[in-house]
């Protein structure tokens, strides 16, 4: 499972890279589990942490229950332009995912700016490859969702 993503470049008189969580609903809307979490992980006292309940969609349905920094999920911001995560079936964080329909979030939250959430439902495991993409307005570009067998 490979989730592509840009962040655009915004022409702004003061820009702070987005925080970013990925993470994957069911179809009820339930968190399954959370990808990646993307801040400031290095500010001293861990102070980024604090800012993580900007990202309102993840805060309130996986964040504010998920231990941070989280090994295998946490990272630091990331410039604009394109990014991809890869995660393998039955490793942490995908674990083992059942078969069914289920939804990506991608939700982005920058300070002194907006924040977005793209939502890109997709079928697990499918068959065969197959892309799933949707796309933001403001704080972030398209993102997409590559499933291999």
């Amino acid at each position: 499972m490979t989730v592509s993503f840009d962040i655009p470049r915004m022409k702004v008189a003061e820009y702070h890279r987005p925080y970013i969580a990925i993470w994957i609903e069911d179809e009820k809307g339930k968190a399954v589990t959370t990808l990646r979490v993307l801040y400031d992980v290095d500010l001293k006292a861990d102070d980024g942490r604090k800012w993580l309940a900007d990202m309102r969609a993840w805060w309130r349905k996986a964040g504010r229950n998920t231990k941070m920094p989280a090994d295998g999920v946490s990272g630091p911001t990331q410039a604009p332009g394109k990014h991809r995560v890869s995660f393998t079936a039955n490793k942490r964080p995908l674990g083992r995912l059942a078969a069914g329909s289920y939804k990506l979030q991608v939700e982005a939250a920058r300070e002194v700016g907006g924040r977005e959430l793209v939502t890109v439902p997709f079928n697990w495991p499918g068959k065969g490859a197959k892309t799933y993409s949707g796309k933001g307005k403001t704080e972030l570009g398209a993102v997409s969702l590559t499933i291999k067998p």
